[in-house]
């Protein structure tokens, strides 16, 4: 199968075409001005903001493209919302109407912070009400892609993952961000660590168990449906950065940083991934004390 993956060099997309290839697939990473490509697959450049650019790599006789692409930061998409708009609804409208020409597959990842503030598992039935403008436009490129699904009859189907981390993470996330905080001033001897709003519930993956559910969901009918990927377990944001703590060795304890604080932040964010799980047999191989490990070791290197 000839398969084109957007953002093929991002965190979660160097794994993804790293996993493919490993199965004998033809992968092709689709990458943005000045990203560096994976080693030993091949890529194009790809601009979503770009009509032609999207017309010439989609309409290449792919079977399917999966859409990691995206303006990914919470943080980056309140300093430049327009932008944030511009790359995930519109060009992921742009990606939609040309993979539907095209005649190829589309599985576009979304994610679980649509569904905005709530307590207690979200299933895909919940109602969105996102609460920033990643999680707004992201929303709107699944409103894109579904209308294409609905006129044109686009193969589609919509992903939403849940908070992921792992090793390679950009430290602008909260992870690798605490871990590299907590092995910094273990280092320098200090006892505090700056840090933003420690009271936040979170359902954590880690990045490989995402990049298997997107494996999995291959293989299921490209009908239009929607899949949570999540854990179904809270953890507050605080036990990560007290977990992260101890596994250092560190003797730190957390100081607020206004400047850390998000201007809105979800309580609670905390998925139900049934029906993943009814349509594949996906579940977590990986437990939070694990996950936590590794991006630790990470920081270390």
């Amino acid at each position: 199968m000839k398969i084109l993956v957007t953002g093929g060099g991002g965190f979660v997309g160097r794994r993804l075409v790293e996993r493919l290839a490993a199965q004998g697939q033809i992968v092709t990473a689709a990458l943005g001005v000045g990203t560096v490509a994976p080693k030993s697959i091949p890529a194009v450049p790809l601009e979503l903001t770009d009509d032609a650019s999207v017309r010439g790599v989609v309409q290449r006789g792919w079977d399917l493209v999966l859409h990691l692409a995206a303006v990914s930061s919470v943080r980056e998409s309140r300093e430049r919302p327009s932008r944030a708009w511009e790359v995930n609804t519109v060009g992921t409208a742009r990606l939609a109407e040309a993979a539907a020409v095209a005649g190829a597959r589309l599985l576009v990842v979304s994610t679980g912070e649509v569904y905005g503030a709530g307590a207690g598992p979200r299933p895909e039935t919940a109602p969105t009400a996102p609460l920033s403008p990643y999680a707004a436009s992201k929303l709107g490129a699944e409103i894109a892609a579904l209308e294409v699904h609905r006129r044109a009859g686009l193969a589609l189907v919509i992903v939403r993952p849940f908070p992921h981390t792992g090793p390679g993470q950009s430290s602008q996330f909260v992870v690798p961000a605490f871990a590299r905080r907590i092995r910094d001033a273990a280092r320098r001897g200090e006892t505090t660590v700056p840090v933003g709003n420690l009271d936040p519930v979170r359902d954590l993956l880690h990045v490989d168990d995402v990049v298997e559910a997107y494996v999995r969901l291959l293989e299921v009918p490209f009908d239009g449906s929607i899949y949570n990927v999540a854990s179904g377990v809270g953890v507050s944001i605080r036990s990560i950065f007290e977990r992260l703590a101890e596994f250092a060795g560190a003797k730190v304890r957390p100081v607020a940083d206004p400047s850390l604080v998000r201007p809105v932040d979800l309580p609670e964010l905390v998925g139900d991934a049934s029906r993943l799980r009814a349509a594949t047999g996906w579940s977590p191989r990986y437990d939070l004390d694990t996950t936590l490990r590794e991006v630790l070791r990470a920081q270390a290197d």
